[in-house]
């Protein structure tokens, strides 16, 4: 693969291309479906895909290649490069990252082991650590990969990564009114713990049995890791310069101001250790950085690619999407309270464990709605009284982020069905929430 995309680059350039940018992936992947307690799927399957990107000064085209033929690779080349002549110029686009690099390997990205290891057991071991602690079903998935990546630009960028990672997400039932779900996620093996959540998903489920409808009114709320992650990923979004200049982001004109409580310091850092996005170099080939998005509270920057940078005068953050800056892995940084802390501090509130169906009503604002799933627990005067349904929340992103009154101290790293980009977050307990019931 290494020698067909310089082979294509090559080409490219003779043909007129003044930027060049090849990505190669293969990648082996094997998935287990299981419902009511036993495995209805388990398939595998492995791919190579290369993807190209030109521009013909700032006029732009991209395609990506299944095959790899000597008709089909001339084709792909040519037919570039008439769309890219024919295309508009785009004048946001000016330049990409300027090699040549040296990057710095990051810990527990990859490990052999996942593409070996007994899934069959492991999915085997999470239903009966379910069923032991009270669930009478159960229902989820089991994915790992296993993926070699290859850079090369014509920006004297050349740079390879092995990656591997492992995730289950686990619902268990009591009935129909009573669920619980939990994930865990991991780029080596000695880091997947698989059992604790099935055994806290059953735990869920069991204290969700025989809801009351959830009145609507403003709640005080401890959102639990895997609901939390779905809206600080959004947050993450919203950080883009793209989503800024698109009209997409609350976080339009904000820069240097107050958006969040004082408690709030949220990163992307895709340098972490076992942190499903890390990676050593971004999508130009730019070395990958930690990022500091909000500090203290206080909005420091948007995430940038070389030509964003370039058009601001500012920092690049290594953060290319060539077009749309995007995260790798966004990281609340935890506090010190603890779970049983913040219950003792509500008078009236909720805790909830997991939500669904997050849409926004405006981008630009931050509006959205969003409806609580799995156990949510009414909490009075300091102690959890009874589970609810029935609810959905309502607010903004800005009231989310300026009423967090206490970060927690114990993070989890969330990717799930609405978190594309992996979030570690702990507990947070967010004042003033506004809270009403679904339209029948």
């Amino acid at each position: 693969m290494k020698t067909l995309a310089n082979k294509i680059k090559k080409e490219l350039l003779k043909k007129g291309a003044t930027h060049v940018i090849i990505a190669t992936k293969e990648n082996a992947s094997d998935q287990i479906k299981f419902s009511n307690n036993r495995i209805s799927i388990a398939t595998n399957w492995s791919s190579s895909d290369l993807s190209i990107f030109i521009a013909v000064k700032n006029k732009l085209a991209s395609t990506s290649l299944k095959q790899f033929d000597k008709k089909t690779i001339s084709s792909t080349v040519n037919n570039l490069i008439k769309i890219a002549k024919l295309s508009k110029q785009n004048k946001d686009f000016i330049d990409i990252a300027k090699g040549p690099f040296k990057y710095k390997e990051i810990k527990d990205t990859y490990d052999k082991r996942i593409a070996q290891i007994n899934k069959v057991k492991i999915v085997e071991d999470s239903i009966s650590e379910a069923i032991k602690n009270n669930a009478n079903r159960t229902s989820g998935i089991l994915e790992s990969s296993t993926m070699s990546i290859l850079l090369t630009t014509s920006s004297d960028v050349e740079a390879q990564a092995k990656a591997t990672s492992i995730h289950l997400s686990i619902r268990a039932l009591k009935n129909k009114f009573a669920s619980g779900h939990l994930t865990s996620t991991s780029r080596v093996l000695s880091k997947f713990k698989y059992l604790e959540p099935a055994k806290e998903a059953a735990i869920i489920a069991d204290s969700s049995q025989n809801p009351k409808p959830g009145p609507p009114g403003t709640y005080d709320i401890i959102f639990q890791p895997l609901a939390f992650a779905n809206l600080l990923s959004l947050v993450g979004e919203a950080s883009s310069v793209f989503s800024v200049e698109a009209g997409l982001s609350f976080l339009k004109n904000k820069l240097n101001k107050k958006i969040a409580s004082k408690e709030v310091t949220f990163l992307d850092d895709p340098t972490i250790p076992n942190g499903i996005g890390s990676n050593k170099f971004d999508a130009e080939g730019h070395p990958s950085q930690k990022t500091t998005l909000i500090e203290n509270g206080i909005l420091k920057t948007y995430l940038h690619n070389t030509s964003t940078s370039l058009r601001y005068k500012t920092k690049n953050t290594a953060n290319a999407g060539i077009i749309a800056p995007e995260a790798f892995n966004l990281i609340l940084q935890k506090s010190s309270w603890k779970a049983e802390e913040m219950i003792k501090e509500i008078k009236k509130g909720l805790i909830i464990t997991n939500v669904w169906y997050t849409r926004f009503k405006d981008y630009s604002t931050g509006e959205f709605s969003t409806i609580p799933r799995d156990g949510i627990f009414l909490i009075e005067n300091g102690k959890i009284k009874h589970p609810i349904n029935g609810i959905r929340i309502s607010t903004s992103l800005p009231n989310i982020l300026n009423n967090i009154y206490a970060i927690g101290n114990n993070p989890s790293q969330i990717i799930s069905w609405e978190t594309n980009t992996p979030t570690t977050t702990p507990e947070v307990l967010v004042k003033n929430v506004t809270v009403t019931r679904p339209i029948e």
